[in-house]
């Protein structure tokens, strides 16, 4: 199972107290958890060109550790109760400027994760500075272009062939971020769909969803998103439930609400279960969070390991992956279920490669 994370936290540093629960829920802790931040800190000439300032992301780790440790009743590897040892391991985290990502595993699988890779590419002004001029769709759609034409992962063998040198080239990639798409409509108009809690109608206006740019072929060609069943998720008042355009009256600053923060993918073996928003209120956007169940090929030496400890697993009544046993489906409440069986996946160093995308906007 595969937890992915996107928040633009505006800026602002964590505070000791900050409670990521909301945001990292699920029905059961998954294996592999990919966060992914904007604007960690605030996007000023002093961060850009100066020092990199990753006071901010040592909290953000920090927290995340905490709320993992939580997630997981404080479990050592072996099933006690171990406070002192964390049940998820940091395999990889970068920053650049306000743009950070990490990606945390299961310590027992662990030693299943090889030919971790790290690439950069910067857009915006100086490569850093972010396209935020709203209507400015074209930009966007040029930066997801260059982001996948320059991006570069250096290869060597892997099995019998090279390992992917290019996004394009994993087998599955899961794209997240706040990618500033907007809504074509007015302010009038979104007001009184936001009155409504008609999703569905403001949806037909966003910039993604009409796909104008998709079905042309000139951008996000054959990715998915899930269905959206939440409200817009930009730009709020801080410590409120009230957007901006709702308190506002100057147009100077008025901002139109709007999807901006969204997760896709792109491959076969990736099975969303659920995308879902959460309801901090520390940041102007609301974090965002999709559930993926992923199937991957083990080594055969990895396969007969587990397939002994399955079959030892499974002569007791109460295993819960025993497969002559149903298990009963446990869902959040208000979020469909795409895929209702639940998968044991086995992560190996062989098998479909997988890639995470932040786009630097």
């Amino acid at each position: 199972r595969l937890f992915v994370g996107t928040w633009n936290v505006g800026g602002k540093s964590p505070h000791d107290g900050l409670n990521l629960k909301d945001w990292l829920r699920s029905p059961s802790p998954s294996d592999v958890y990919v966060l992914g931040f904007q604007e960690i800190v605030p996007l000023n000439a002093g961060n850009v060109l100066g020092p990199e300032d990753s006071g901010p992301a040592t909290k953000w780790l920090s927290l995340i550790r905490q709320a993992l440790t939580n997630l997981s009743g404080a479990a050592g590897d072996d099933g006690s109760k171990n406070p002192t040892k964390p049940r998820y391991r940091l395999m990889v985290s970068k920053q650049m400027v306000g743009i950070f990502l990490c990606v945390w595993v299961r310590a027992d699988l662990n030693e299943h994760i090889s030919n971790l890779k790290v690439s950069c590419v910067g857009r915006g002004i100086m490569g850093y500075l972010g396209n935020k001029k709203e209507g400015d769709e074209v930009r966007r759609n040029s930066d997801v272009c260059e982001i996948l034409k320059k991006t570069r992962f250096n290869n060597h063998s892997y099995g019998d062939s090279l390992s992917p040198e290019t996004i394009l080239d994993h087998d599955n990639i899961v794209w997240l971020g706040d990618l500033n798409y907007r809504l074509a409509t007015t302010h009038v108009e979104t007001c009184e769909l936001l009155e409504r809690n008609d999703w569905e109608a403001l949806l037909e206006k966003d910039q993604w969803q009409l796909k104008l740019e998709q079905k042309a072929g000139r951008i996000f060609s054959g990715w998915e998103e899930g269905s959206i069943h939440f409200a817009p998720t930009y730009k709020y008042l801080i410590d409120s439930d009230y957007y901006v355009a709702q308190a506002c009256k100057s147009k100077d600053k008025l901002r139109i609400p709007a999807w901006c923060d969204r997760i896709l993918w792109k491959g076969e073996a990736l099975k969303q279960q659920w995308y879902i928003r959460g309801e901090s209120k520390f940041s102007d956007h609301r974090p965002v969070s999709s559930s993926f169940v992923v199937n991957v090929r083990a080594k055969e030496s990895n396969v007969k390991k587990k397939l002994v400890k399955s079959s030892s697993s499974c002569r007791k009544p109460s295993s819960r992956f025993c497969p002559t046993k149903s298990s009963p489906s446990t869902i959040l409440p208000g979020v469909a279920k795409i895929q209702a069986e639940e998968l044991l996946v086995i992560p190996a160093t062989a098998g479909p490669r997988l890639s995470f995308c932040r786009p630097v906007h």
